[in-house]
């Protein structure tokens, strides 16, 4: 899933290719990526394309008078082409094709998602306030008043794991399951402890943790071609999906912990007291 890094490197790219360009056709492909009917995706056509705005996970595209928002939940993502085809894309089908934008210079972008699972989310309003998902969220941890005493005010009374307190977007906007395991490794924090529980310098080694990975990630990121950022996204990753793997700080193995659809990675020297973390799938597994 893209989150905050990647989605503000598409932020910077879709702003340098796309401002000043005239929407030609705007042509949604799958029924399940629309979430919002009026105004209808043709009423984009014929607009310039402005300024391209992130909030938190999802990218609001300035387009005449509306804006395209999406986000591009766990499968989706935005593929830029300098020249779209001539033959317009048949919907329907097994194509993962969800809808595609042609500027007036020929160029343009799809969405696409993979899977079965179709949570890719367009929606055309007036103002990305008007989008629920962007009117729940949190502070953006990036942003200049996100300081210690804003982040422990947070924290302050939450009696739950730090991990799940990270990934809530109605609390800090824009980490989601990978960046939250960095974080907390980045912190020497284990995923299962209370928010409310960590004490003060704790909540200072989290907030400067929180700071650094996602300021790192997203300069990392930086002026990549959208079809890079997946792959920079994953080699920048400490523990999040290299499970079995030694630990970059310590040298000791990396071990996960499964739910029904996600799973963390953590280091047990760094992060539990060399203590490994219950998992409840593998014990279902062994009896």
């Amino acid at each position: 899933m893209p989150e905050l890094p990647e989605v503000e490197a598409l932020r910077d790219f879709l702003g340098e290719h796309l401002t000043g360009r005239v929407v030609v056709r705007v042509l949604p492909l799958a029924v399940s990526v629309l979430k919002t009917y009026d105004p209808p995706p043709g009423a984009l056509e014929g607009g310039t394309a402005g300024p391209v705005t992130r909030h938190g996970k999802f990218l609001a595209l300035r387009i005449g008078e509306l804006y395209l928002v999406t986000h591009l939940a766990r499968a989706g993502w935005l593929h830029w082409r300098d020249a779209m085809p001539d033959r317009p894309p048949k919907p329907g089908g097994k194509s993962p094709l969800a809808l595609r934008v042609v500027l007036d210079d020929g160029s343009g972008f799809d969405l696409t998602e993979a899977g079965t699972q179709k949570r890719l989310a367009v929606y055309v309003v007036h103002d990305p306030e008007e989008v629920p998902g962007i009117a729940r969220l949190g502070p953006d941890p990036l942003a200049a008043g996100f300081d210690r005493d804003a982040f422990a005010a947070l924290l302050r009374g939450e009696r739950r794991q730090i991990k799940g307190v990270l990934r809530d977007q109605s609390v800090i906007a824009g980490i989601g399951n990978a960046y939250s395991d960095e974080v907390l490794h980045v912190a020497r924090l284990s995923p299962f402890k209370l928010a409310s529980a960590l004490e003060e310098e704790a909540v200072t080694r989290l907030h400067e943790a929180v700071q650094d990975t996602l300021r790192d990630a997203v300069e990392r990121s930086r002026g990549l071609a959208a079809g890079r950022l997946k792959a920079e996204k994953k080699t920048g990753m400490r523990v999040h999906g290299r499970a079995g793997e030694p630990c970059p700080v310590c040298g000791d193995t990396i071990r996960e912990v499964s739910f029904a659809d996600s799973a963390l990675q953590y280091c047990p020297t760094c992060q539990t007291g060399g203590k490994p973390l219950a998992d409840r799938r593998l014990s279902r597994l062994l009896k």
